[in-house]
This record gives structure tokens, sequence and C-alpha cells, in this order.
């Protein structure tokens, strides 16, 4: 029968020394200390595999692992091998869990995740949303492991980009972190999204409309207008009438290639994969849309045509040929003619849909179909978008008449021709 140690007393391994090689102090169940030479007290259990080969253990340095400690890691590894778990490949396997987990930081996961998305995206939605990672959370939480961030982490770096102003990009910031996070959770990386459990931490963001002028301001934006065109490029000027004339959106107009303008016979075609609605990435509207020009406006474009015909854009970058206008061109123009936070360029499609309706009589889905607005009759969207095409050209030049006799300060009688 094999000979039981003597357990050991807290003040035998406080003063065991040192000798010239190493010797060891059982504790008993396989449990031991080995004293090194150099004073290292050290604790290890010895113990037998499935397979009957022995193996050792480490569970770590005296003092730093207290007696009591180290017994308690003897019970739990005696546990493991009477489950047929040996205890060296249990930690090793915990060991290599804790590491992947480290590795598997949330700025590691979040560009994975976007990478994984771009394909469904457009690319400035790619774009903008890889920015605001990089520029509001990577900084703050991009280094932790995304199993370990917690509510309090995340909620400070959504902060930080609220005290700024930005509440709505606080909000986006978020909807992007919990995807991120779902991603996560998915890949097995973590079980929680921290973000998804956020519904109260953030200020409320009001929507609203796109500030825009009504009816009974256009006479004195027109005069305006007039008086500071002179302080404008001469692209900048012809780009405000034609979002006045013709209200099409902003990108589609500043975006748009001469191919797209026949000047001869005086028609736009916006190709549907420019459109607003045949860029989604689900059941895209394949539609192309029609902008009906009045003479006004051709003869807009027959102007700038002299200035940028020869290059691609209708209104290109002042500093690369290559790119059109800048987004942000016709709202700075509005604001230098005092008109910060009373119009913006999609202002004048408001603008426009409201005062036809009113001053001109026309019927809403004309105008809404020149708009190129989503139909929410399931049945009408099914007709071609190109229909009321002889109504809205008559309409738009209806239009055109109209602006320019507010501008000349005649008194207008509503035309009406489109009533139905």
């Amino acid at each position: 029968m094999p000979k039981l140690a003597t357990p050991l007393t807290d003040l035998q391994v406080k003063n065991a020394k040192s000798k010239a090689k190493p010797y060891k102090l059982a504790d008993g169940g396989g449990l031991y200390l080995e004293v090194m030479p150099t004073g290292a007290k050290i604790w290890r259990l010895k113990y037998r595999q499935d397979n009957g080969k022995e193996n050792r253990l480490t569970f770590g340095p005296y003092p730093e692992t207290s007696l009591s400690k180290a017994r308690d890691q003897r019970t739990s590894a005696r546990k493991l091998l009477s489950d047929g778990v040996d205890p060296a490949k249990a930690r090793d396997d915990k060991n290599w869990l804790a590491e992947e987990k480290a590795a598997h930081t949330f700025e590691k996961v979040a560009r994975e995740w976007h990478q994984n998305k771009i394909a469904s995206w457009h690319p400035s939605t790619a774009k903008n949303t890889l920015h605001r990672l990089e520029v509001d959370v990577f900084p703050a939480i991009g280094n932790n492991p995304i199993s370990a961030i917690t509510h309090k982490e995340l909620i400070a770096a959504l902060r930080k980009v609220e005290a700024r102003g930005a509440h709505e990009i606080a909000h986006r910031i978020k909807a992007i972190c919990a995807q991120v996070f779902r991603y996560a959770i998915q890949c097995g990386l973590t079980d929680r999204n921290p973000a998804a459990d956020m519904t109260d931490v953030l200020k409320p963001v009001r929507k609203g409309h796109f500030a825009a002028i009504n009816a009974d301001d256009l006479p004195t934006f027109l005069k305006v207008l007039n008086e500071n065109e002179a302080r404008m490029l001469k692209p900048t000027r012809i780009a405000l009438r034609l979002m006045m004339l013709l209200f099409v959106r902003t990108s589609e107009l500043i975006e748009t290639p001469w191919s797209e303008i026949n000047l001869e016979t005086g028609e736009w075609v916006i190709p549907w994969q420019r459109m607003k609605r045949g860029k989604l990435t689900v059941n895209p509207d394949k539609t192309n849309h029609h902008v009906c020009l009045s003479t006004q406006a051709l003869a807009l474009l027959r102007d700038l045509y002299t200035i940028t015909g020869g290059g691609g854009y209708l209104f290109p970058n002042q500093r690369d040929h290559e790119k059109p206008m800048s987004k942000n061109a016709i709202l700075k123009a509005l604001e230098r003619m005092g008109y910060k936070g009373k119009m913006t360029g999609h202002g004048f499609r408001a603008l426009a849909m409201s005062t036809i309706k009113e001053k001109l009589g026309y019927r809403h889905e004309v105008v809404d179909r020149q708009l190129a607005h989503a139909q929410k009759d399931k049945v009408a969207s099914a007709y071609d978008r190109a229909q009321f095409l002889d109504e809205r050209k008559v309409m738009m030049q209806a239009w055109a008449d109209y602006l320019d006799q507010l501008a000349s300060g005649a008194k207008v009688t509503p035309i009406r021709l489109g009533a139905a």
C-alpha cells in the first residue's frame, strides 16, 4: 500500500529553503511544491492519463499561488480526471480560447463585417460606414476584445459624438455597432450585443423636413437670387436656376454627364442606375427618368455647354474636373444669399410640389411623377414611370413661365393648364 503524504502547512511552505538541487514537498493527491536552487517555489500536480502515461500540470509560483489556492486547483483537476478530461488539455484549450477572444478586437470584427457587407451596399454607404467607425468608434473601443466590451465603454464613445452636437450621427453609429455585435454573435465570438440593449441612453432626434421656403416667399427669393448672381461662378448660378426650374435631387443634377443631355431635341433622360430608387440593393426600380425641359431650362443648359461642354460633367469640380461639383456647392450659395436654415437644394422639390399644385392647379400625381417619387399605390407603380409625359411637359413650361412672371414683378394669374 503506497505511503500517504502528510499534508503541508503554510509554515512549512513558507520556510522551505533552497538546496543545491531541486526537491519536492508533497501535499498529497499528486500535489507538490517544487523548490528550485534559485529559491523559487512552484506548485505542480502529478497525475496519470487514461493511457497510463504520467503527466504534470503547473499551477503557479508561491506565494502568488497560496497553499489553499493550489489545493483548490488540485480538486478541480481531479474532478476533470474523474470525468475523463485531461486537465492539461483543458487548460490549454482555455488559454487558446482566451487568446482567440483577445485577438478578435472590435476593430478586427467590424472590418470583417464591413467587408462582408460591401457587395450589398452602394459605394457611398460603404465609405461612410467605415469612416464613422474609424473616426468615432475605433479610437475608443477598437483595440478591446469584442466579447469584453461593456455598456459603459460603448455609451462613453457614443456620448462623445453627442457632445459635438451630432445627435443623429450618434444614433446611426449605435445602429452600426449593433450590427457588428450581431455579426460577432453569429460567428461565436461573443454572446452579448450591448448596442441592442441601449434604447434610452442617447438623446432622441427630432426628425424634420428639409428647410424650404413657400410660395409666398418666392418673389423675394427670386429678387435676392438676381441681386447675388454676380457674386457667384456662372456654373453655380446656372445650377441654382436649374434646381428651381427642374427640382431634381441635388445629386441627380450635379452628377449629370453631358452624355445624358440632348441639346438638339431638348431631352434629358436619367438612367435608372443614377436614380435614388435605382440604387436600392433589393428590387431596384429600373425605370429611366424623363426630366421635362422648359425653354428656359434648355437655354441655361446651352449656355452652360459653352463653359463645361468640353468635359464629362455639366458641373465639374473646380479642383478636379474628373469629379462632379461638391454637393455642398448649392447649399453654400444659398447660405451666401442669406438663406441658411431657410432653404436647401432639396427644398426646391418641396417648393415646386406645393406651388405647382396650389398656384398652377396641377394634379398631385403629375407633379409626383416629375419628382420621381416612389408610387405608394402598388397598382399605380406597375405603370411606366414616363406616363403623364405630355402633361408634365406642359406643366414644366408653365412653371418656368410662372417663375419668370414673379421675377419681373408682374401680377401672376394662376395658369391652371394642368387642372383635371
